[in-house]
């Protein structure tokens, strides 16, 4: 047998297995996708904010850059990397105001903890952006444990793959991970309990938004265990979160007032910003080191410096988008606890998570047939199946963006 006959040999395993991949042929229109010569309302988008669709917006940013002179005309292409010429006006502009977004969001954390909570007073933090929150996660957690120091990588278990990745990439003769059950930080506290005297270390993984799930860590929770033993540092991915949540948008870290206890705070512009790269917000040395020591970085050609002027566009309106926030968590708080009575899953709360509603059903099969009605109602939804998620928990992945209206949550529901 063939190479290509064992690739294709699998390759039939996985369609008898309902877990075959193929990349859809789609057109996009607004709020909706045209995929096999019909017209679906989009609600498998991360565009949480709806501004991916907004042509109106798109155009103001074009009118906006149309008025530079030839020389400041943001360049369709880096052409190399960071560290020889792809680096621009752009993407310094960039990484300032986002440090400044950040320090804005700190200081009235700062100014509201109460005399009697601990020292909160924050130092700031430096941003450095990267290509994507993939080449992030699996190169800044390799750069972070490039050190002969013995640290050890605790990472909730539903964390996201590129994390997953980054952590492989980090093991070697000092470095360590395991993985605490999913928001479980009974069982974190003792893994922390059990760690080896010689770990100088302990990073805590954890993504604030769940991806698949939709539902949230406890940041307050784990400030508060990284409190308890001075070797913790504090690794967030607010990727899910960015825009959608806090008072300016900042992510879960400002919603709960966390910002300035989280060593490593990383997101993403793919999603809410309707953009493209990623970032971090640390330290100034640690960014230095990570410029240094992060193969993702080095090795990369930059972004263009287009992209990055669009991304300084949605910034500088992203605190005003409070309406739009606002109207998201009350369109997710409906499917999700439609979900929740149609399912009796559990009692039906009002708390709000994130625009992710996971519709769980368990079988492969099923959840392709439940993918293929909603298609046919006028849905673009799609299948979730492991290994993406774990085993028997196959779902459609339903997510909520601000653009759509209250009728078409309940259009949705009415399917479900």
């Amino acid at each position: 047998m063939t190479l290509k006959d064992e690739l294709e040999q699998a390759l039939q395993t996985l369609k008898k297995n309902e877990q075959y991949r193929q990349i859809p042929t789609l057109a996009h229109d607004g709020c909706y996708v045209v995929y096999q010569g019909k017209r679906l309302l989009n609600i498998a988008s991360n565009d949480y904010l709806g501004l991916g669709s907004d042509s109106k917006l798109q155009r103001a940013f074009f009118e906006q850059v149309d008025k530079l002179s030839d020389t400041h005309y943001p360049k369709m292409s880096a052409t190399s990397s960071r560290l020889l010429t792809g680096d621009d006006t752009q993407l310094q502009a960039l990484e300032l105001e986002m440090q400044a977004w950040y320090q804005t969001a700190v200081c009235q954390e700062d100014a509201s903890n109460s005399p009697s909570s601990p020292s909160n007073l924050s130092k700031p933090k430096s941003v450095l952006v990267f290509n994507s929150g993939y080449h992030a996660n699996i190169g800044i957690l390799p750069a972070l444990t490039a050190l002969p120091i013995k640290t050890l990588v605790l990472a909730d278990k539903l964390v996201h793959a590129s994390i997953i990745d980054g952590l492989r990439l980090s093991q070697n003769k000092t470095v360590g991970y395991r993985r605490y059950r999913h928001n479980d930080y009974a069982h974190l506290a003792r893994l922390i309990e059990q760690a080896d005297d010689d770990i100088r270390r302990i990073i805590i993984v954890t993504e604030s938004v769940f991806s698949m799930d939709g539902d949230r860590a406890d940041l307050q929770q784990l400030v508060q265990i990284k409190a308890q033993d001075a070797r913790i540092e504090l690794y967030v991915d607010e990727a899910h979160a960015i825009g959608v949540l806090g008072e300016t948008g900042l992510g879960l870290a400002e919603e709960t007032q966390t910002l300035g206890q989280i060593d490593y705070l990383v997101g993403t512009f793919g999603k809410a910003f309707a953009s493209v790269g990623a970032y971090i917000m640390c330290d100034e040395t640690i960014k230095r080191w990570l410029v240094n020591h992060m193969r993702s970085l080095i090795f990369s050609t930059a972004l263009p410096p287009i992209n990055h002027a669009w991304t300084r566009f949605v910034l500088a309106k992203m605190p005003s988008l409070t309406p739009a926030r606002t109207h998201l968590a009350l369109l997710s708080t409906e499917l999700s606890e439609a979900i929740a009575r149609k399912h009796s899953t559990s009692a039906a709360s009002s708390a709000y998570a994130s625009p992710i509603v996971p519709y769980i059903l368990g079988d492969n099969a099923r959840t392709l047939a439940k993918a293929q009605q909603l298609q046919a109602a006028g849905f673009y939804a799609l299948p979730i199946r492991p290994p993406t998620v774990p085993a028997n928990s196959a779902r459609i992945r339903l997510v909520m963006n601000a653009k759509l209206t209250y009728d078409d949550c309940e259009r949705l529901i009415q399917q479900l």
